[in-house]
């Protein structure tokens, strides 16, 4: 879990009975997170206690529910953990998760991303983003990770590095903003999103470039990875 950085925030016990449990639909999805399915297909969830409130948004649409609902389920218990926590202070904490999906290639064949940005206020100094990326081939019906994306012997940071840097340094105006050692480093670029025309990379604060930056995006050119893509 890389959004709750305090000491004792999740057990193991918070999800593991519902990490195995089967979701019927997106509609039963929503439900189990407490939420509701408004007219535009978003799934709305809020709760808010004393000490804390979070507000979830996401489209029902993303062929794969059973994974996005364990982790927001994770997330969700996680930040309540730590907000009833004796010691917590400056309250009520916040968590906010919005997510935005993504489409390439044909309804039947193609892929689907779907990428949330949480946002949490802890009682610290400044709040934090991150990222968290869900990716599904419609075609072969199943996950998509960083490790899958690519075909078995590509190299593709050595396309992805350089093309990050370049749309990074025209965002901060910064010449060569990623070091090498960060921008070679396949942990980095496991939230990701594609569409027809761009591989786009999510980057949660602190881990590409300095935490003073904030969270960061950059977009690759699909064309630039096509010939190495395994879907």
């Amino acid at each position: 879990m890389r959004m709750l950085t305090r000491t004792a925030l999740l057990t193991a016990g918070l999800v593991v009975g519902f990490i195995g449990a089967p979701v019927a639909s997106a509609q039963t999805a929503c439900q189990e997170l407490g939420g509701v399915v408004n007219a535009d297909q978003l799934c709305r969830v809020h709760a808010e206690g004393p000490t804390y409130q979070l507000d979830f948004t996401f489209p029902t649409d993303y062929p794969d529910p059973a994974p996005v609902v364990a982790y927001l389920t994770q997330a969700r218990d996680g930040f309540v953990n730590v907000a009833e926590m004796p010691d917590s202070y400056n309250l009520p904490y916040e968590l906010d998760a919005t997510g935005a999906g993504y489409r390439s290639g044909p309804p039947a064949a193609g892929t689907r991303s779907l990428v949330f940005t949480l946002w949490q206020n802890l009682g610290g100094a400044h709040p934090q983003t991150f990222y968290q990326a869900f990716n599904w081939n419609v075609g072969k019906n199943a996950p998509i990770t960083f490790d899958t994306l690519f075909k078995p012997g590509s190299e593709p940071l050595d396309v992805i590095y350089p093309e990050v840097n370049r749309y990074l340094q025209k965002e901060y105006g910064t010449v060569n903003p990623v070091p090498a050692g960060s921008g070679q480093d396949p942990a980095n670029y496991q939230d990701f999103a594609l569409t027809d025309d761009a591989l786009i990379f999510f980057f949660t604060q602190g881990s590409l470039l300095p935490e003073s930056a904030g969270p960061v995006q950059a977009s690759v050119p699909r064309a630039a990875v096509a010939p190495m893509l395994a879907l």
